[in-house]
């Protein structure tokens, strides 16, 4: 009875072994350009840019977190990993990664869902 139920469990945990690696391999690299800030003034970046002080501010006292608001499409992501974000406080940034899971984002209008930005490299924008 033991060794039955040994070898469902082992197929169990290979089978989900088995999705976890097809979802990571459908996932699509992709590229954004924006400014790394805070979710908590991140939706206001259409307006003024971000600065390190008000991005350090919010992280500290408002429970925010390292954002990238793309300024092509208007759209505030979270940063992970969220150290790399950091390097890279109130700068105009290119992202490389994938996107992630839907994460709760702690702003100035309220709790909101968002995308995840997982970054395979964050690096400063090239000047024109």
């Amino acid at each position: 009875m033991v060794t039955k139920r040994f070898w469902a469990a082992w197929a169990v945990i290979l089978f989900a072994g088995a999705l976890s690696f097809v979802a990571a391999a459908n996932s699509k690299t992709e590229t954004w350009k924006g400014y790394v800030t805070d979710t908590w003034c991140g939706l206001d970046r259409e307006t003024k840019a971000p600065t390190v002080a008000c991005t350090n501010l919010c992280l500290s006292n408002k429970g925010a977190k390292y954002a990238l608001f793309d300024v092509m499409n208007n759209k505030l992501y979270i940063l992970n990993p969220q150290e790399q974000a950091a390097k890279y406080a109130a700068q105009l940034v290119t992202v490389t990664g994938t996107l992630g899971e839907t994460a709760q984002m702690v702003t100035a209008q309220g709790t909101i869902s968002g995308s995840t930005i997982v970054a395979s490299s964050i690096s400063a924008a090239r000047s024109k």
